[in-house]
């Protein structure tokens, strides 16, 4: 776990991440990323981002990217992250990013890239591709193009946050002090919400079978239909013990994560309660939950977001643009030298 002193605004840490906009974010990235988002933006200078570019390294459909671009901006806006507070906005319209993973690539090596496990996972069920290969670097430029002191991340992108850390270290060592080497925030808990169906596994957006998470837009009939549905185990006592009864355990945290009530005081309460009238009560809290965010989603006019992701690209382009700067002088590339490479 990794904290800063909260500071002066004029003071305050960077923070930077981002999410892609492919698939419906559902209550794993919410618990695990998003809600995190919006408290970081009180103690940090937070920076977020819809990471387009990182979506077209797997085969898409560009009519449906361009609409879940707007939408997942708007379920950012929608769960709290606030344009007045914070940085987002759309990454391929900040073409910093895009020139900081080239130069990055020139002293990553190929045998770190080939230990991404995420790549030969996507390379799988998508082929390989030189963009899906290099998609670490991406992300490291992504991190490092605003010198983000840290990064909330959950437990499965730890290895990107490693190499991104390795890359601001070898670029420092190499052509002098640029970059901080950023630090991975992770919340105790909610960082790993589970799959409905394989407790084992991480709920995805990915998973060809919707049934395995919620999504933040679900209707509330359909909530109930997939807690309904969800995995627990052949005992009939509620715990919390992960290893032994994983469902049970998941179901836990979520109805934690939702009321604000601690793990062992739900074990508590429900010990003796039919694991079917469990799973509606934790069904009925996500309801009551997500039911301010659907709201505020529905609220959001397509046009007034398009103008606020628009202006946020504008700053960030200006922010980047002052931070690459010195990185091109280090590397060479100084225009008042008229220097071409």
């Amino acid at each position: 776990m990794f904290f800063f002193e909260e500071t002066k605004v004029s003071d305050r840490k960077t923070v930077f991440s981002g999410i892609q906009p492919t698939g419906d974010i559902h209550i794993g990235n919410y618990l695990g990323a998003l809600r995190n988002w919006v408290k970081l933006q009180d103690g940090f200078d937070a920076i977020y981002c819809v990471v387009d570019l990182h979506a077209i390294t797997v085969p898409y459909d560009p009519v449906a990217l361009h609409r879940s671009r707007l939408d997942t901006a708007k379920l950012l806006l929608a769960v709290g992250v606030d344009p007045g507070r914070s940085l987002l906005y759309f990454q391929s319209q900040v073409p910093q990013h895009a020139e900081l993973s080239w130069m990055l690539s020139t002293i990553t090596s190929l045998g770190a890239l080939n230990r991404m496990t995420q790549f030969k996972e996507k390379a799988n069920k998508a082929g390989e591709n030189l963009g899906l290969f290099s998609y670490p670097v991406l992300m490291a430029a992504d991190i490092l193009v605003h010198k983000a002191h840290a990064v909330p991340v959950g437990d499965d992108q730890t290895q990107h946050l490693e190499l991104a850390r390795d890359l601001a270290e070898r670029f420092n060592s190499r052509f002098g002090d640029e970059f901080p080497v950023p630090e991975q925030i992770t919340p105790d808990v909610g960082a790993r919400i589970m799959s409905l169906k394989d407790p084992t596994s991480k709920m995805s957006k990915s998973d060809d079978d919707v049934n395995t998470r919620v999504l933040l837009l679900d209707e509330p009939d359909t909530i109930r239909r997939r807690f309904k549905g969800a995995v627990t185990d052949s005992e009939t006592e509620i715990r919390y013990d992960p290893e032994k009864k994983p469902g049970v355990s998941n179901l836990l945290d979520i109805l934690s994560l939702f009321t604000g009530r601690s793990v062992d005081a739900l074990a508590q309460d429900n010990r003796s309660t039919q694991y079917g009238h469990f799973k509606a009560t934790v069904a009925e809290a996500v309801v009551e939950g997500l039911s301010p965010i659907r709201t505020a989603f529905k609220a959001l006019d397509d046009e007034e977001v398009s103008r606020i992701m628009v202006k946020g690209a504008l700053d960030a382009r200006m922010r980047a643009e002052g931070e690459m700067a010195s990185v091109r002088k280090k590397l060479g590339f100084d225009a008042r030298l008229g220097s071409e490479g």
